[in-house]
């Protein structure tokens, strides 16, 4: 059974989620708060898997209860709630530490599963926000050629050429496409996408991204405002 604790300031919204939630096979809520006082002292009494955490609180924020939590050494996996998909205040969640970032007009058809997902160690995004963060995690500074089949990151399991194909699935390519860009045959594009499943311990794109998101392979850029991308454009 998986343990939930929601901390929200409206009640409303806090009674909701956990009808959702206890309704929902596997998932039990165990306590609920209103500040981020309360997140801190419930995870630390209660040790639930999941912490489903509002980011606007009226003491402390998600975003720096959420950097307080990861700097205790809590195990407990962080779904941040918002009302808005601001993508700078994304990947400082991520990279702070939260598991998933969830919007709260999706909340109530998609919070099951990003609990689901969070209790099983795997990343989580609202749909409507996913394609925008992969498609940035991927745009950071030029850097220094790496000698072949050697990994760009000291600390990533990818080849040279498996973090290039990593950097265009986040593009949106798909293997038809990657295959074409360079100049390579599709089955040896699915094979180097298998194999970066495989050494990341991921299912999709949307969780190898965001797995080297919070590794921190390379520089993410933090951007002030959000470009539309509706259209395809960076």
């Amino acid at each position: 059974m998986t343990t939930v604790i929601i901390i929200d300031d409206h009640p409303i919204v806090r009674a909701g989620m956990k009808t959702v939630l206890n309704a929902a096979p596997n998932i039990t809520v165990i306590a609920e708060g209103s500040t981020g006082e309360d997140a801190l002292s419930l995870v630390k009494g209660k040790q639930p898997d999941v912490l489903v955490l509002d980011l606007n609180l009226p003491d402390i924020n998600g975003l720096e209860v959420t950097r307080k939590l990861v700097a205790q050494g809590e195990a407990t996996a962080i779904l941040v709630l918002t009302a808005h998909d601001d993508t700078q205040m994304i990947f400082s969640l991520l990279q702070s530490g939260a598991t998933g970032y969830v919007l709260k007009d999706e909340a109530l058809e998609t919070l099951a599963h990003a609990v689901h997902a969070a209790a099983r160690g795997q990343s989580w995004l609202s749909p409507t926000v996913a394609s925008k963060v992969i498609q940035r995690a991927v745009q950071r500074e030029q850097q220094a050629p790496v000698e072949a089949g050697k990994s760009p990151h000291p600390e990533s399991p990818l080849t040279s050429r498996e973090m290039e194909i990593l950097k265009l699935l986040a593009q949106g390519l798909d293997n038809t496409n990657i295959a074409k860009k360079l100049a390579i045959t599709k089955r040896t594009v699915q094979n180097h996408v298998s194999n970066i499943y495989g050494k990341l311990g991921v299912t999709s794109r949307a969780e190898a991204m965001l797995y080297a998101i919070q590794h921190g392979w390379g520089q993410v850029p933090l951007w002030k405002s959000t470009p539309d991308v509706s259209n395809g454009k960076s």
